[in-house]
């Protein structure tokens, strides 16, 4: 049997609306994948910490306060200091365009916006572990 692709959901910052991040944490446990949810304003150190105390595959964050362009490098920075190397940082909320272009650049994977498929994010999930998979 396959090991199930653990996934650590979180909420970052002040941001207090979850309805978004629960439905994509019950699309992604429907698909088959573990999942670890955080809880509401997490800040960067607490959510790598429990991805580290958790042996998570994927760190998805769900960001909806504009506060993007902080969180995910942050939370990058945390990972690659903590050797969360072969972890994939994840996620979506309100982002626009060119921000998305920028932080994909720095390394955070794909960023899923309001509407997007719950099945788009579960195939995204699974093909990047299938291409990265953990030791």
């Amino acid at each position: 049997m396959d090991k199930k692709i653990r996934v650590l959901v979180a909420k970052a910052g002040l941001d207090g609306h979850d309805r978004g991040a629960k439905v994509i944490a019950a699309a992604l446990r429907d698909s088959g994948m573990e999942i670890i949810y955080t809880g509401l304003r997490q800040t960067p150190e607490m959510i790598v910490e429990a991805a580290l105390q958790e042996d998570v595959d994927v760190i998805g964050i769900s960001v909806l306060s504009g506060a993007h362009m902080t969180i995910f490098p942050k939370i990058l920075n945390l990972m690659k200091e903590k050797g969360l190397n072969n972890v994939l940082l994840t996620g979506g909320g309100i982002i626009p365009d060119e921000d998305i272009k920028e932080l994909k650049k720095i390394g955070v994977g794909e960023l899923f916006t309001p509407g997007a498929a719950t099945t788009k994010i579960a195939d995204y999930i699974k093909s990047w572990c299938k291409t990265h998979p953990k030791n």
